[in-house]
């Protein structure tokens, strides 16, 4: 069984940065498209970028673009989210989400593609 858990989240002063890990265990990275979401009370989940099977990266989120960025290590099979030049509009709580990819460049944006979750990490911004 497929298990996620996220690790990284704090407090952090606006233009600083963060480095958010996914582990997964019960499977393969290459298996799997592995998503960064992120949640602000009261709000939709929203998708920040995915990266599938074969290491594509697709950036969903146009407020991140360029300051949020997803990598992997296979070796390690954890999924991580680079977090720089934040702002106060960051501060949410951030989610990994896997589902079995059967193309290698499957890499969806929206929360029902993905079946598997993270407990999430919380981001504070603030000064």
């Amino acid at each position: 069984q497929l298990q996620l858990a996220e690790s990284g989240g704090g407090l952090v002063q606006p233009g600083g940065s963060l480095r958010l890990s996914c582990a997964v265990s019960g499977g393969r990275l290459d298996r799997y498209a592995i998503a960064w979401f992120r949640q602000v009370l009261g709000k939709n989940r929203e998708v920040i970028s995915c990266i599938s099977r074969v290491g594509k990266i697709i950036p969903y989120s146009d407020s991140a673009k360029g300051r949020l960025t997803i990598s992997r290590d296979t070796a390690k099979n954890a999924v991580f989210l680079q977090m720089d030049s934040l702002k106060p509009e960051d501060a949410a709580v951030y989610f990994c989400a896997a589902v079995a990819a059967k193309f290698g460049d499957y890499c969806p944006g929206f929360v029902d593609a993905f079946d598997t979750w993270g407990q999430g990490t919380r981001v504070t911004v603030s000064a």
